[in-house]
């Protein structure tokens, strides 16, 4: 099908626009952009630099996508910003490319940006990621599949976000997230396992209850960490879940977020 191009929009010469494309008024395009098929750009849309959209993106009114880097450290070259399909991007949403020469700032497909979102250089975003209103990201942080973002919410650089974790709204979190945990505060804490984000994805009573445990034998235990990885893997062997946790806290260079009351013990 046809390409649909506003008269008012500005597409330079050398970009690429997927079949069934739309792109609306007062929109730019950027020589190096490249959309997949079935993009659709609200009006006054910018995306510039090596930014790449997969098919079925919507992006609306005033988001700016594919700039430069804000870091002072960017000494120039070639940076990209990569998205797969079926991704939207609300009003005033910002994406920057990647703060060194052949660096990408990547984000996975089904992923969900509400207003005023932004995603500074080199991160790495997961597939189906919800950012309620005004979420800040960081450098360097990485996300997991199907976390979700309370409005307000953010990270500091060089963090990670286990997968089917929730960040509350208005928390800053500072330290890695372990997966499938609900974190709160500023700065984030754990509360809990992600119950709810958990049923809703599909994940059995027994996987829940499972990770309920291992959450209890990390952080309410009083048992340092190759001690409670070693419980919590032989008390649960073979459950992927419960051995993506402990490998996701074996694996922390920043530490993981803690709960106020780690360490004490509740039988």
């Amino acid at each position: 099908m046809s390409v649909k191009i506003h008269p008012s929009a500005v597409i330079e010469p050398g970009a690429e626009l997927g079949a069934d494309c739309e792109v609306g008024p007062f929109s730019y395009i950027g020589p190096h952009v490249r959309l997949g098929d079935g993009c659709r750009l609200q009006s006054h849309v910018v995306l510039d630099g090596r930014t790449t959209l997969g098919a079925g993106c919507t992006v609306y009114s005033f988001a700016c996508i594919g700039k430069q880097t804000q870091d002072l450290k960017w000494k120039g070259g070639t940076a990209y910003v990569e998205i797969g399909p079926n991704c939207s991007f609300r009003e005033y949403v910002t994406i920057h490319a990647s703060s060194f020469d052949g660096g990408k700032t990547v984000i996975g497909s089904n992923c969900n940006l509400l207003a005023y979102c932004h995603i500074a250089h080199d991160c790495i975003i997961g597939d189906h990621v919800i950012m309620s209103n005004s979420t800040q990201l960081s450098g360097h942080v990485e996300v997991g599949d199907h976390c979700v973002f309370g409005g307000m919410g953010g990270a500091v650089q060089f963090i990670r976000i286990g997968r089917f974790s929730m960040v509350g709204g208005t928390a800053k979190a500072v330290q890695d997230v372990t997966p499938f945990t609900l974190v709160e505060g500023s700065p984030a804490e754990p509360r809990m396992i992600n119950k709810i984000g958990l049923e809703r994805n599909g994940f059995a009573p027994e996987q829940i209850r499972a990770l309920v445990e291992t959450y209890k034998i990390f952080f309410r235990r009083n048992l340092r960490a190759e001690e409670a990885a070693a419980r919590a893997l032989a008390e649960f062997p073979g459950n992927a879940e419960v051995a993506h946790f402990v490998e996701f806290v074996r694996t922390s260079k920043r530490g993981v977020s803690r709960p106020p009351t780690a360490g004490k013990s509740e039988g």
